[in-house]
């Protein structure tokens, strides 16, 4: 199975020059423990963006550049394996960026959402999709941020 996980702005913002425009504390919790133990798939960009490592997960970098080499990460070079984790059981994350968003929510089948209430401009933007696809199965609200979790109906 694939599913999403992405922290966005009222505009559908989610970063600019490769970095997040907020650090909220509850948002990196619920990430690691929504993601640990799982496969996460970025691309290169985002990839780079990361501190380092992420413990306790497998990392999948998604590329079109051929020569791409990391040791401490599969690299993939092709969409269509990573369209394939659609059918498995084992839950597979796709944690951004936007341009890989773009590509595999049409595949992903949960959308781990943290909203947040900004109007901040950026460069990188989630891709619109229809809720109506989508039934609500967590809707958690905050002051400043809503955890949203919608499965695809």
């Amino acid at each position: 199975m694939l599913s999403i996980i992405a922290a966005l702005n009222d505009n559908y913002v989610i970063g600019n020059d490769n970095k997040l425009l907020w650090h909220i504390s509850e948002d990196l919790k619920r990430f690691k423990k929504i993601t640990n133990g799982k496969t996460i798939i970025m691309g290169r960009k985002t990839f780079n963006s990361l501190p380092g490592i992420l413990p306790g997960r497998k990392h999948i970098v998604l590329t079109k550049n051929t020569g791409y080499i990391n040791k401490n990460v599969s690299v993939v070079n092709d969409l269509s394996e990573i369209i394939k984790l659609k059918d498995t059981e084992e839950e597979n994350f796709v944690i951004g960026g936007g341009e890989i968003y773009k590509a595999l929510i049409p595949y992903s089948s949960i959308l781990y959402l943290t909203c947040v209430h900004s109007n901040q401009n950026g460069d990188t933007y989630f891709p619109k999709f229809n809720y109506e696809d989508y039934s609500v199965i967590e809707n958690e609200k905050h002051e400043k941020y809503d955890f949203i979790t919608l499965k695809r109906r």
